[in-house]
């Protein structure tokens, strides 16, 4: 944990944080996205982007029973594939993507995602959120995952002040023990989904409302 910057008080609110989420939810892993095989965990997280876990799951249920493997991605019908992914929004890049990425792990990497960052955020479509998402759950590498929750409650917390996804991953990645790095995306997920919400989040029956600036703030508000 890189605490040069980092004071003392600081340090003791983030370990706070970090101990009433453990309590509350656990430290287990686990993926929102169904699947199977790391290929289509990879082609699940690439039609998440701008798209509920919800969504994609409704729609890879069907589209992995008629896609069964990598090249039946990577020979796909362009128009076809748009159809079956036409609800998770911009199906046109996101078909192009899945194409383009299934061909190269077909040809340049023997079939298998890869592992490391760089080698994965060439492939199309894939970016820092989806390559961290691989990362982790199919590597189980220290991974930070910023979607819109993480980014919204880690503000919300002040652990972050920037709204930048990548800027806010190496300030998460600063201030987190590493061991806590794949356990704080699930929970902070569950969090902002269930307590945390993006316009009416339910700062009284919040149990980290004492660390949070924002919780108390609208907690105070909401007793005038």
């Amino acid at each position: 944990m890189a605490t040069s910057r980092i004071s003392k008080k600081e340090k003791e609110k983030i370990q706070n944080i970090i101990d009433a989420l453990n309590r509350e939810y656990g430290i287990e892993s686990r993926c929102f996205l169904n699947y199977k095989t790391p290929w289509q965990l990879l082609i699940a997280t690439i039609l998440s982007a701008q798209c509920t876990d919800e969504r994609v799951n409704q729609v890879t249920s069907k589209l992995f029973k008629k896609y069964t493997s990598l090249e039946d991605f990577a020979y796909a019908d362009i128009k076809e594939l748009e159809k079956d992914i036409h609800s998770t929004g911009f199906y046109r890049n996101k078909a192009k993507n899945i194409i383009a990425c299934a061909h190269r792990l077909i040809f340049e990497y023997d079939g298998v995602v890869p592992r490391d960052i760089d080698d994965l955020t060439s492939l199309a479509g894939v970016g820092r959120k989806t390559a961290n998402v691989i990362r982790g759950n199919i590597y189980n590498e220290p991974s930070i995952v910023v979607d819109t929750h993480v980014k919204r409650v880690s503000n919300r917390l002040g652990l972050t002040k920037e709204e930048d996804p990548v800027k806010i991953e190496f300030d998460l990645m600063k201030k987190l023990p590493r061991e806590q790095w794949i356990p704080y995306n699930i929970q902070i997920i569950t969090h902002g989904r269930s307590i945390c919400n993006a316009r009416s989040p339910k700062c009284e029956q919040c149990f980290l409302r004492d660390y949070c600036t924002y919780g108390m703030q609208i907690y105070k508000s909401n007793r005038k």
